[in-house]
């Protein structure tokens, strides 16, 4: 059952709403009430609905900067924007601001309501297959190189601001290029598929996997530093080799991974002195005999 949440100052109109939603006749939704503009933003951040229905008018505040503030907090909740103007300017502003939906409530009736809930809930499922097109990487899932730039140069925004530190993970498989060659190209995203699986594995929810090339894959580790950066590198390619991929029927392969880590600041000043950095790193890992990782801090021959 889809959970929806009720943002109004009314007690009427929560009444009139839980009243539309018993004569829906196609679906069936648990509704929720907030009454302030504060317990409203905070239900909605909790990310436990399918839809908010939101007024216009909410004391002293609007919905419209309700609006505004949770897309801010990065919330992706479908949004109805109710109110008593029928304004095409207020309508305009609603979309604008990221409202899906907009209802006049003088207007309204179980029908138009349930109409709406459906709507907003297709066009949010729609949105979001297109937003992960743009930022999935298609094969493995992980972000694309494209979003990984995006998220890299945010991050190390937010570091510079707050005085974090921000770590980068760049891994490479080991010879990737025979496993194409001696078992075809199906089996090479087979392997691809679960060595994303694995360093997906090894991160917190706050840090991001990205698949950046054909076998290359980088993780950034947000408010890390150097000692932890380096075992989250040093387990995520234990994890790798840790047993073969299963790569078809019959095909069992023993893959590695070579890392390179740097932190931020400590390693580079920037987003892009970062990932050279730790592809810097990463060269030396190659060169000093693959399945290992290599910081980029540490002193080494010829430097």
């Amino acid at each position: 059952m889809n959970r929806v949440l009720l943002i109004d100052d009314d007690r009427l109109q929560h009444r009139l709403v839980q009243a539309h939603f018993k004569n829906f006749q196609r679906a069936t939704y648990e509704l929720d009430w907030a009454e302030t503009y504060e317990d409203g933003l905070t239900r909605l951040l909790s990310g436990k609905y399918a839809v908010c229905l939101l007024d216009y008018r909410l004391g002293e505040k609007d919905g419209l900067q309700l609006i505004r503030e949770a897309a801010k907090a990065g919330c992706r909740t479908p949004i109805v924007f109710l109110t008593a103007e029928s304004s095409d300017n207020i309508d305009i502003l609603a979309m604008e601001a990221g409202a899906l939906d907009y209802l006049v409530k003088g207007e309204i009736s179980p029908g138009s309501m349930e109409r709406s809930l459906r709507y907003a809930l297709k066009l949010a499922e729609t949105l979001e297959a297109l937003r992960r097109l743009a930022t999935r990487d298609e094969l493995t899932g992980l972000l694309n190189r494209r979003e990984y730039d995006r998220v890299l140069n945010e991050e190390e925004d937010r570091a510079e601001r707050f005085g974090n530190t921000l770590a980068l993970v760049i891994l490479d498989l080991d010879h990737f290029k025979a496993i194409n060659d001696t078992h075809g190209h199906s089996a090479g995203d087979a392997v691809l598929r679960e060595v994303a699986r694995r360093l997906a594995g090894t991160i917190r929810t706050v840090d991001r996997a990205a698949r950046i090339g054909g076998e290359e894959f980088a993780l950034v580790l947000v408010q890390t530093d150097r000692r932890s950066a380096l075992e989250v590198a040093r387990r995520a390619i234990g994890l790798v080799a840790n047993e073969p991929i299963k790569a078809g029927p019959g095909i069992s392969i023993a893959v590695t991974a070579s890392a390179g880590v740097a932190e931020f600041p400590s390693d580079a000043k920037s987003a892009g002195a970062l990932f050279a950095a730790a592809d810097k790193a990463l060269y030396a890992a190659k060169s000093g005999g693959r399945n290992r990782a290599v910081p980029a801090w540490e002193p080494r021959a010829g430097t």
